[in-house]
């Protein structure tokens, strides 16, 4: 039960730790293919 238990708090440390490092980084589309000479009104 306690190594059950273990392994959940790393679970979670992993997932909390992952996200905050990941938010970091400009991994989203919007971020990397956008630049003011995209025209998104669709003229």
């Amino acid at each position: 039960m306690k190594s059950m238990l273990a392994a959940f708090v790393a679970l979670v440390v992993i997932c909390i730790g992952a996200d905050l490092a990941l938010d970091e980084f400009p991994f989203s589309a919007q971020d990397t293919t956008s630049s003011a000479d995209v025209r998104l009104d669709g003229e």
